[in-house]
């Protein structure tokens, strides 16, 4: 456009002057300040020529709602005191207790199938699988269906009664000084339940730049398939700050990306969002219809890889950690194939803490699916004791960190790979490594240097 008006240097640098002027004025950039003063005459126009009926009661009561949820001042630390909420909930409250009841359930299951095998002498290998494998692989991440229900509840809530439309709103301001636009928030947002459609809903976005940034930036937002790893953690390490550890965990999420984003805006994607305009809906009460679609899609979403992808990683990790290479059962699993396979890469996360062989594979099954980490743990580790016996709160909280950050499930990269192709899928395999590895061992010095364990 510059172009077109043939200015010379001297007329370049005064308009560049008026323009950074307007912007010190306003508080906003360019682009939002053209926006804005474009509506504001629109608003001048309708106001002098256009006859309005009576404010509707809806209009009125959102407006009054929207100066503490959308006021200068208040609407982030509200969008905090939300969020931690409905973690608190979630997790210490209504989805801890219901998932403790499911779990005592799945344990009287167990014991009775259990009961079962033995007393028809059942064939010790088949034994195994089904109570070591099935039960206790598949079971344990069953365990956690409540908890993710429950905070999908809370969030359908936010979304239907139009909560979240406003965080859009008031994250836009935010997002443009680290170069997207409020209009990434909602793949953001989608990418906290599943990365693959918070990937897929990128391709709403206008522009090419902010639509790869976005895609790149959506894995660090912790999906609802890492919710079993957190609650498992924590309940065996953190069982009186479960919530502050999740929220954490949420939150250091989200400040990764964040750098990831002001780094990515000074080198690969250098350039400007492009302008964000959305209407506000009026506040209003969640449909129970909605709400209930969401759930019901989400647990069924859950169910299905608990009993394909889950189910089939844990039939793989029992068969690899139950025979060793001439397939000979083995009594003790260091001698199986898998303590073979893990050991390898296990010094790798020696720095972290977690060095141990046990861990490296379920990392490695959680590229598959991030529930089975849970799942591998279950078997190759089926009592807290024995868990504690190789990791302390301090390598636990670091192995909280890792799995938070490295790469994201297989179905996630299929869908970054079909959105921007092999090269960039193969950079974030490898990038999210690398800055988990990083992000774990920074957690683990500091600890260790204020004297955690």
């Amino acid at each position: 456009m510059l172009e077109g008006l043939a200015l010379d240097q001297n007329e370049k640098e005064m308009l560049e002057h008026i323009v950074q002027q307007m912007e010190t004025e306003r508080g906003l950039d360019r682009a939002a300040a053209m926006a804005d003063m474009r509506f504001r005459f629109i608003q001048r126009v309708c106001d002098e020529t256009v006859v309005k009926p009576q404010e509707s009661k809806e209009h009125l009561r959102s407006r009054k709602i929207d100066q503490v949820l959308t006021g200068k001042y208040t609407a982030i630390p509200v969008f905090v005191l939300i969020m931690a909420l409905v973690f608190w909930l979630t997790f210490n409250v209504i989805g801890a207790w219901l998932s403790d009841l499911l779990e005592l359930f799945i344990g009287w299951l167990t014991d009775l199938a259990d009961a079962g095998l033995t007393a028809l002498e059942v064939n010790e290998a088949l034994h195994s699988l089904i109570i070591d494998g099935v039960f206790s692989g598949v079971g344990s991440v069953l365990s956690f269906l409540p908890i993710i229900v429950t905070l999908f509840l809370f969030l359908s809530l936010l979304e239907d009664s139009g909560y979240m439309a406003r965080v859009a709103f008031v994250m836009d301001k935010l997002l443009r000084k680290i170069g997207l636009s409020g209009r990434s928030i909602v793949p953001m947002l989608i990418g906290f339940g599943c990365t693959v459609p918070g990937v897929m809903a990128c391709r709403t976005l206008p522009s090419d730049r902010d639509r790869k940034m976005t895609i790149l930036l959506t894995p660090f937002m912790s999906c609802s398939a890492k919710l079993p790893i957190y609650a498992f953690f924590t309940a065996a390490f953190f069982p009186k700050n479960g919530a502050l550890v999740m929220v954490g965990l949420y939150f250091f999420g989200i400040l990764v990306s964040i750098l990831m984003a002001l780094l990515m805006k000074g080198s690969l994607f250098k350039g400007e969002a492009v302008p964000f305009v959305m209407e506000l809906p009026n506040y209003r009460m969640p449909s129970v219809k909605n709400v209930a679609q969401l759930l019901w899609e989400k647990a069924k979403d859950f169910l299905e890889r608990a009993f394909t992808v889950i189910f089939l990683a844990t039939i793989i990790i029992w068969f690899l950690q139950s025979f060793d290479f001439r397939l000979n059962m083995v009594t003790d699993a260091q001698d199986s194939i898998l303590a073979a396979i893990a050991g390898v890469i296990a010094p790798i996360f020696k720095p972290l803490g977690f060095g141990d062989w046990r861990i490296s594979t379920a990392l490695i099954s959680g590229f598959l699916a991030k529930e089975s980490v849970v799942s591998t743990l279950s078997i190759l580790l089926p009592t807290t004791e024995a868990l504690s016996s190789i990791l302390t709160p301090l390598s636990a909280l670091a192995l909280l960190v890792f799995c938070l950050l490295y790469t994201p499930c297989v179905a996630a990269i299929a869908s970054i790979r079909r959105e921007l192709g092999g090269r960039w899928a193969a950079y974030v395999v490898v990038g999210q490594c690398v800055i988990a590895w990083v992000a774990a061992l920074l957690v683990r010095t500091v600890g260790l240097l204020l004297g955690f364990v």
